[in-house]
């Protein structure tokens, strides 16, 4: 609605067929927004956590900043990839901003959108998997559905969703570019490093990569002794031994029933 709009005007003249409601107006400002850029962490430091997998970055990460394991490998190569989040939030059944969002991430981002886990369209497919190809973006994680993925798995693109879908969206907006999303749970800032694998999707805070890059490298150095003795069979369960007994845990020797019987044949037999 323009400024200085009469709301009573408007909602008659949409009474009687002249105007659409003004309640479905698009509004500039949050929900309606793009923003073309953000701080970014040098490639080096971005590339540096291919070097592990999900799984050790996530428990490094206190288990917390995993996606839901929904939304799960489909498509792309079987190495672990990783790549700034350019985030985008889209409005249910509209994918414009997923289309804008090729003019605004960099080669090598990851597009992260949220379309809040809906499970009724899709909002990726194989010509915006095509051309984001051609602008050498580094995959997609989606909260939500896609469709054409053989198409996808043909081009190599790397996607994570939570599935596929033949119905295809529409092209309107609302939504929003680089702004902070929620996707499979975890809070995605613009920036954030994404890192996935066939294990699942896992989030890196911006402002923490340095500082993990360094406990991952010592907890993986630190571990290599004991996982190669694993590997040849070399292990003891005295630690669960030892937390069972902190914890007060009772432990009963099982007896099989027919053993039972057989060991106490003096036991009185009902007459």
């Amino acid at each position: 609605m323009a400024v200085g709009t009469d709301v009573s005007d408007a909602t008659t003249r949409a009474g009687n067929g002249k105007k659409a409601p003004t309640s479905a107006a698009v509004h500039p400002g949050p929900g309606f927004r793009i923003r073309e850029d953000f701080p970014r962490l040098p490639d080096e430091t971005v590339r540096a956590f291919r070097e592990f997998t999900t799984t050790d970055i996530s428990d490094l990460l206190n288990r917390l900043y995993a996606v839901d394991s929904e939304i799960r490998y489909l498509s792309g190569p079987d190495e672990t990839i990783s790549g700034l989040a350019c985030t985008v939030r889209a409005y249910p059944g509209d994918n414009l901003m997923v289309h804008k969002s090729l003019d605004i991430a960099k080669p090598g981002d990851i597009v992260v959108v949220t379309a809040n886990g809906a499970k009724s369209y899709a909002v990726l497919g194989d010509m915006i998997s095509r051309k984001a190809k051609h602008r050498g973006i580094g995959g997609y994680v989606v909260d939500g559905l896609v469709r054409d993925l053989p198409d996808i798995q043909e081009l190599g693109m790397p996607v994570y969703a939570r599935g596929t879908t033949p119905v295809g969206p529409l092209h309107r907006g609302p939504g929003e570019i680089n702004y902070p999303i929620a996707c499979g749970g975890v809070v995605v800032n613009p920036g954030d490093i994404v890192v996935a694998d066939r294990a699942g999707v896992v989030i890196v805070p911006q402002g923490f990569a340095d500082e993990l890059l360094l406990r991952l490298r010592r907890y993986v150095d630190g571990n290599a002794e004991y996982l190669e003795a694993v590997r040849r069979g070399e292990f003891s369960n005295e630690w669960v031994d030892k937390q069972l007994r902190e914890s007060n845990c009772p432990i009963e020797p099982g007896v099989d029933p027919g053993v039972a019987a057989i060991a106490a044949p003096d036991a009185a037999v009902p007459e």
